[in-house]
């Protein structure tokens, strides 16, 4: 009687629930989930992050976790984190708005934990693929919405061309990283001679390209793509090869100006936008872009030491607005569009240099070989220039896809060399 009770569905199931190993899977399944819903949600990422927390609780090791908060690719997100809800108290905005303005370096906390959980969990890539397949496939509705706008899921007014969910910005953003970062797999495949899956990543990264000239891309995008590909090309590839590459890019940047009439708009616009903000003063993207800058510039040099506190970014803007609505100059905004001036408006040389600190950690993290060196270097990389023309690193999606890329690939790479150091601990 006992042993049938030993072996009752309850008594398995216990014991399942109280393995290690079965937190462990929950975790790295909670992250695959997340890492799939990041194109399409808000509400799902956040619920996932969640779930991710309590799954590490149970048989959570608090010595190693203390080790990874230690690490110094932890501590100053942190401390970036503990600046922005210290400079509420010297801010001048509402309570309701300094708290708001905390909300978007939260998630900076969740590196110390990706960093401890993938050190561990060997799911790390499937995390990555899981991504790449989420992207792949908002990358085919995209055509889809592009040829039958109705179907996207976009209020009234607001759609753009070949937009399902979210924006264009955040699309581009994700097909861009997913393109460049194909790049290190299928040179690894056709250097080991598996021409067919180096075919296949070649046409799902041609996919991404394509999907951007064709239908819809960022500025953003094309200004930031080219450099993410040098950095490869330094990195990863002899000169000649770089060379061939060089060439093959550039006559498939004058194929697609020639025959993609969106990418030509788009290119275009730079130029018509910057002479109407020039000459007149409207409130075009560069225009208002360009304005933002000048006055967080002045708003900085007002409090270069701790800034104006956290949330103060917006009033600021309203007591410098000017003329009439249409005008750049009579823009209020809460973000001026550029990382380094949303930190040092808010909380002065402190903020950059614990913001430039957390870049230049990160970014010496990932300097092996392999495939999550590359990931996350590209990720910092891609952060790194792309919040020059936007706060990316507070954005929503754009701040989780740095948190998750650099969490994960930062756990992966840790885990080999902290098993290295182990062993030669072991040995003296």
């Amino acid at each position: 009687m006992t042993a049938i009770t030993g072996s009752s569905p309850l008594s398995s199931l216990l014991r399942l629930v109280r393995a290690r190993a079965t937190w462990l899977t929950a975790v790295d399944i909670a992250a695959i989930l997340l890492a799939l819903s990041l194109p399409w949600s808000t509400t799902l990422v956040a619920v996932f992050a969640v779930l991710m927390l309590i799954g590490m609780v149970p048989f959570m090791d608090i010595e190693a976790l203390l080790r990874s908060l230690r690490r110094p690719i932890s501590v100053v997100p942190i401390a970036l984190f503990v600046l922005a809800v210290a400079g509420t108290l010297w801010s001048t905005a509402t309570w309701g708005e300094r708290l708001y303005a905390v909300g978007p370096t939260v998630k900076l906390l969740m590196l110390p934990f990706l960093f401890y959980h993938f050190e561990r969990s060997e799911r790390g890539q499937s995390v990555f693929i899981a991504f790449l397949i989420s992207c792949a496939l908002l990358a085919v509705i995209s055509w889809i919405v592009a040829y039958y706008p109705q179907l996207t899921l976009k209020a009234p007014g607001q759609d753009s061309r070949g937009i399902f969910v979210k924006n264009y910005i955040d699309q581009s953003q994700e097909f861009t990283l997913c393109a460049v970062a194909l790049a290190y797999p299928v040179v690894e495949l056709f250097r080991n001679r598996r021409i067919s899956r180096a075919l296949l990543l070649c046409a799902v990264a041609a996919g991404f390209v394509l999907t951007m000239i064709f239908v819809i891309v960022s500025r953003t995008a094309l200004v930031t793509t080219p450099i993410m590909l040098v950095v490869f090309g330094l990195m990863h590839l002899r000169w000649r090869t770089s060379l061939a590459i060089l060439c093959v890019t550039i006559t498939v940047a004058g194929l697609a100006w020639a025959t993609s009439p969106q990418l030509e708009r788009t290119v275009k616009a730079f130029s018509t936008e910057y002479q109407l903000y020039s000459e007149l003063g409207v409130a075009t993207s560069i225009g208002e872009r360009l304005e933002f800058w000048k006055k967080s510039s002045r708003f900085f040099v007002e409090a270069p030491l701790t800034g104006h506190g956290t949330g103060s970014i917006r009033g600021l803007f309203e007591h410098a607005a000017t003329g009439s609505a249409d005008l750049a100059s009579a823009q209020i905004i809460g973000n001026p569009h550029n990382q380094t001036l949303n930190v040092a408006v808010q909380w002065g040389i402190v903020g950059i240099a614990l913001l430039y600190a957390m870049w230049l950690l990160h970014l010496l993290t990932f300097r092996g070989e392999s495939l999550a060196d590359w990931i996350g270097l590209l990720v910092v990389v891609q952060n790194i220039f792309t919040s020059l023309f936007n706060s990316h690193l507070f954005d929503f999606h754009e701040g989780w896809m740095y948190v998750l890329g650099v969490g994960i690939a930062g756990g992966m790479v840790i885990r080999p060399r902290s098993a290295t150091k182990a062993l030669r601990t072991g040995r003296s």
